[in-house]
């Protein structure tokens, strides 16, 4: 690291934050400051400054993994009720109520594992016991991962995904294809989020799709996942009050070290994550 070029101003701050994580997780935090050229960082790269970045990080996916989860309890909820209204409690057992792209065996055996790993819990061993697995949608649904919902409403008929988009966000110019991008994309982020995978300087794998009559473009950087995030959460005056003002805070106080560029973030970022 020193070799490289980086600057430790403090030897013994730095030998325990090694102490505390692995080195090759804190290299990748080294990206932003390494020369194109060769192997070395860039002048006046400080083992401060990547540590501090490195903790933004950290609450930065503390965040975003409460929101997140907000919204995927949203899901749940919203397509449980809409599914099973539509075509009975046990209707997602039957493939014809889905489109044609579903898979639906390898659906019921992900499910089946599912129930089989959590057997123990009180309401999974019920009904394993009176219903011989045969789990309602509405219970089904609180085994169900970020991924699951997001394949689940996917993998509905299109005219079933169009009619959720508009009960959710009667408001709003989301469209299912919006939708089914969007839940893609915060399937790919909560698990960044869950597994303390780096979000600061990150290009994520899908590019969120743009609404129509929005007035700029979507990216693969933080700042347009944190947009997905602020335009899926259901609670305006909890992302006003209490989401926002966090990242807000956050990034005053990492101003010093972090750069907004890195992260996507626009100079009027704080006015676009607005709701």
């Amino acid at each position: 690291m020193v070799q490289r070029g980086c600057i430790v101003d403090d030897v013994d701050f730095c030998i325990e934050v090694l102490k505390r994580m692995n080195y090759y997780r804190l290299t990748a935090y080294f990206l932003p400051f390494k020369e194109k050229e060769n192997d070395r960082y860039k002048v006046g790269t400080r083992f401060e400054t990547v540590y501090q970045i490195y903790e933004f990080d950290k609450r930065v996916r503390a965040i975003l993994l409460s929101a997140l989860e907000d919204i995927e309890i949203f899901f749940r909820t919203q397509i449980a009720h809409y599914h099973a209204q539509k075509y009975g409690g046990l209707g997602y057992l039957d493939a014809m109520t889905f489109g044609h792209y579903h898979k639906h065996d390898g659906f019921i055996e992900k499910l089946n594992a599912e129930i089989q790993r959590n057997k123990t819990l009180p309401f999974v061993a019920h009904h394993i016991e009176k219903y011989n697995k045969r789990l309602p949608l509405w219970v089904a649904v609180e085994l169900f991962s970020f991924g699951t919902v997001s394949l689940f409403y996917s993998d509905l008929h299109r005219r079933d995904q169009r009619e959720l988009a508009k009960i959710m966000y009667p408001d709003t110019p989301y469209n299912y294809e919006v939708l089914r991008s969007w839940l893609r994309c915060c399937t790919e982020l909560r698990n960044a989020c869950a597994h303390y995978g780096r979000l600061y300087y990150q290009i994520f794998p899908t590019i969120p799709k743009t609404p129509k009559g929005q007035h700029f473009t979507l990216g693969r950087r933080l700042f347009d996942m944190v947009y997905v995030v602020r335009s899926l959460y259901m609670d305006d005056e909890g992302w006003g009050n209490g989401i926002l003002p966090q990242i807000t805070a956050l990034i005053e106080r990492y101003q010093p070290h972090i750069n907004l560029f890195h992260i996507g973030f626009p100079p009027n970022w704080e006015e676009k994550l607005k709701k």
